[in-house]
Parts: C-alpha cells; structure tokens; sequence
C-alpha cells in the first residue's frame, strides 16, 4: 500500500452467520434427539407391521415406509420432532385398492396422494385449520388418547399371564425412572430392561417377532408395476385424494397438537408440501404411504423430550437399521415394554381438566357436545379425520344458531304518526336474516318507514334478499321503505345485491 493511500477506519462488513442446527447447541440436546429417536424406532416396528397387515401387503412394505417418510419429512416438514410413518388410517384408505388390484395399484395410489399433497400444499390448504375451533381439537385430542389405548387392548387379551406384570413393570419404571434421572429416557430403559427380563428368566410372552417377519435388505426404488393408461388413473385417483386428504387432515392436527406441547409455531404449508414429497418418496421406494404418526410424535415430544428435526430423522434410520442389523435382537422384544410404552402415552395425552365436573359446569352446552360428537365419530369410524370434519360443522352449526339469536329488532312511532323507524342490531347472514321479515309490522305501520342498520352488519345474500322482501312487503301497501346507517361493507354488498336476487316479474 502507498503512503498516500488511506487505511478503512471504518467497520469491516461482517459475513452472515450460518445458524447450527438446534442439536449441536449443546451435548444433551444431542443426547436426547439420538435417545429419542430410537425409542421411537423401536415403537414404530409393531406399529409399521399391524398397519401392513391392515393394508394387506407384506411387513417390509410398512417399515420400508416408515423408514422413508420418517427421513424424508425431517428435511422437508414444517413441524420440528414430529415423526411421520406408515399409519392406521392411510392403511384403511388404501386396502380395499390393493385386495382388488394388487400392490402395483397401492403405490401408484400413494405417489398420486403425495402429488395432491403437494398441490393442497401450495394452494394453501393448511389455513383451513384456523376453522378448527378449540372445542374440536380437545374431542381430537381426547380420542386419539382412547384410540391409543384401544389399540392396545388386543395386546392384553388372550395373552399368557407373564404378560400383566411385564406392562406394570414398564409403566411403574417411566413413573418412577424420572423421579432419577432425565438422562435417558424412560421408555427407552422400561424397553431394555423388560426385554433382558424376559429372555433372562425364560418367560413366554408375545414379541415383536411374532407380529411379522423383518426385513433383511434394503429398500431399492423403482415404478410402480401398473400399466400407465387412462384406466390406471381413474382407478387410483379417488384413492388417492382420499389419502391425501386424511394425511393432510392428521398431519395437521398433530402438528397444531405439537404447537401447543412446545409452545412453538410450525409452517402448516409447509408441512402439507411435506408430506406430499414424503409419500412421494415413499411411493417409489415401494413403501405403504403414511402421515404423521400421533402415538409415536408423543412418544418423542412428551415422553423423550426432543424437539428438533435430529430426533424424527433418527427414527428412521435407526428403524432401518434394527431391522437390518439387529433383527433377531430386536425381534426379542416382549410387546409388554411397548404396549406399557403406549398405555402411558395414552394417560398422558387425554386432556383430564375436559371432562372435570368444575369444567363440564362452567363450559357452554354446545362446546361440551360438540367435544363428544368429534370423539364419539373419531372412535366409530376409526378415523380421526372423519371425526375432526363432523366436529367442526356441529361448531359451525351451533355458532350460527347462537349468533342468530342475537339479532333483535325494535320498532318506534313518531309522535304524530307518519314515520315508524325500525332499529336492527346483530349479525345479519343466512340464519340470522331468514326470520327477519316477520318482525314488522306492515299493515298498520305509517307510510313512511326507515331501517336503521348502524348497529347491524350485512354479511350475505341471504340478508340482501330478506331486506328486499321486506320492502317488497311495504310496497304491496303502498308504503316506502328507508335503509340507513349501512357501514361500509354492508353498503356495498347491499348496493350490488339488492333487486337483483329475484327475477323481474
């Protein structure tokens, strides 16, 4: 540099900072993401193979998918820790197609759902969930707790009595461990424990082994063995939006429920994208499809702890691993550990502080009713989309009929009687309005009539079309009708709507 050239006194532009993942921030982060994770791989194997079996198809096509959705969706996802897999209600969408057309037609199925996925994604279709009132999510919450439990009652009937013990051990073992330490998660020690329990003392009981055979090679993608015609496309179409819509439906639903645990925010859209490139994915690899997975999500959040996508990730692959490695080990695990393991899930996750009689008293009627309608339907049908669908057109529906309640209207005469003015306060829409036109009267009231409307609020066709009928009324008896006091978007609704919902006669 010359001596005539100045040196930069001021600041150096300083490059932007790279954020480190969350599970690099500190040791026992790190800790509990890979503990949390194999707990949950260890809950997915009886889980993956019952909903194979469900579906109709081989064990390897479940855990091949929930091998894949799991490490998929940790990239792709909206919700950190939430785990997706082969579940439940995307094997009853699907096993009606595959009992008809065989395996090729399911995962054409599946790729086809991932790709609406993925549309509904971008179109977003995840705002819909503000429609979702709090009254729903509790009967969600709540009956996917019994659902939880309900699951698990097959595993306690008709089995040897070794079986009894093995679950108190486990449940009393994840009450207690954490009284001692957090280091490692309870589940994963009740799991560990329990299966060297029993292969020690030689007792007889149901094991992960006897739900199905694992699977001893890798996953190799590939198209789906269907002919590519017009036919194949209207066979698995429906399927598929079917699939694509319960996904998407539980999928949100857990992600909001996971929102809530952490009290953190999640990208719901991209979320939905998400698990469309998962099942995607899934589908090409030759796996079942699935969405996120309830149980095993609280397995990870409220029982493990973990809370980034590290977590959900590993879950995945160490799946993929314990069936290829370690198979005859982990076929030795007594489905006791893992049946305690989701009884206590299933305690955890009911909202109790719902059904306390201090809560049912001071709740309003229709929220209470509108929380058992959405279990009562979730625990019939078996599919908490179904459930969660009703419970919000009975929220809707008991809304409109309290808004509609509200509406009131009050009617003055001058003095000297030429002008009757008519006050309507409230909501004015479809339910609301449609009674409307029966709260004046019109045979004796003067000549002159003005409705007021400024404490009142237009908010559809509906209510256009019965304050035309009612003028309308008032001109059959040579009378004139006022309206004043429309706010803004009363007025220009009512400015384009009225006189033109009926035909000129």
């Amino acid at each position: 540099m010359s001596a005539e050239t100045p040196m930069a006194t001021g600041p150096r532009p300083s490059l932007p900072r790279i954020r480190r993942p969350d599970f690099l921030e500190s040791p026992k982060v790190l800790r509990t993401e890979v503990l949390a994770g194999l707990v949950v791989a260890l809950a997915l194997i009886p889980e993956a193979i019952s909903f194979s079996i469900i579906a109709g198809v081989d064990p390897s096509v479940g855990l091949y998918a929930a091998c894949t959705m799991a490490v998929v969706i940790s990239f792709v996802g909206g919700r950190k820790a939430m785990i997706s897999a082969a579940t439940g209600a995307v094997a009853l969408v699907v096993a009606p197609l595959n009992h008809q057309y065989g395996l090729g037609y399911l995962v054409a199925a599946v790729i086809l759902g991932g790709v609406f996925q993925v549309i509904l994604g971008s179109l977003g279709v995840a705002k819909l969930m503000r429609f979702v009132p709090r009254s729903v999510m509790v009967g969600f919450v709540n009956a996917l707790a019994i659902m939880i439990f309900m699951a698990q009652v097959p595993e306690m009937t008709g089995v040897p009595w070794g079986v009894y013990p093995l679950i108190a051990a486990g449940l009393a073992m994840m009450v207690l461990f954490p009284k001692i330490t957090k280091v490692v998660p309870a589940p994963l020690v009740a799991i560990v424990i329990l299966t060297v329990v029993t292969l020690a003392a030689g007792i007889a009981v149901p094991t992960v082994g006897d739900k199905g055979e694992l699977p001893s090679a890798l996953p190799v993608p590939g198209l789906p063995d269907v002919p590519f015609t017009l036919h194949t496309l209207t066979v698995i179409a429906p399927y598929a939006l079917a699939l694509a819509l319960v996904g998407l439906m539980e999928s949100l639903m857990t992600a909001k429920l996971v929102d809530d645990i952490t009290d953190t925010h999640s990208n719901k859209s991209r979320e939905s994208v998400g698990q469309g490139v998962a099942n995607i994915v899934t589908g090409f690899f030759g796996g079942m499809g699935g969405c996120a997975m309830i149980g095993q999500t609280m397995i990870n959040v409220k029982a493990s702890g973990a809370r980034t996508r590290l977590s959900t990730f590993l879950a995945g692959a160490f799946l993929l691993v314990l069936c290829l490695v370690f198979g005859p080990i982990v076929s030795d695990i007594p489905m006791a550990a893992l049946v305690a393991v989701m009884v206590l899930v299933a305690v955890g996750t009911f909202d109790w502080h719902s059904v306390l009689p201090g809560t049912l008293k001071r709740m309003p009627v229709a929220e209470t009713v509108v929380m058992v309608v959405t279990v009562i339907v979730v625990i019939a049908t078996h599919n908490l989309a179904i459930g969660v669908v009703v419970g919000s057109v009975v929220a809707m529906i008991a809304f409109a009929r309290r808004v509609a309640h509200l509406v009131n209207v009050s009617g003055v005469t001058d003095p000297d009687g030429t002008q009757a003015v008519y006050s309507v306060t409230g909501e004015l829409f479809f339910a609301s309005s449609n009674d409307l036109v029966y709260q004046f009267d019109y045979k004796n009231d003067p000549d002159d009539i003005v409705i007021d409307l400024s404490g009142a609020h237009i908010w559809d066709a509906s209510s256009v079309a019965a304050l035309d009928g009612i003028q309308t009324k008032y001109a059959g008896y040579g009378k004139k009708v006022t309206i004043t006091g429309l706010n803004e978007h009363s007025a220009d609704m009512h400015e384009r709507l009225a006189g033109q919902l009926t035909e000129a006669h």
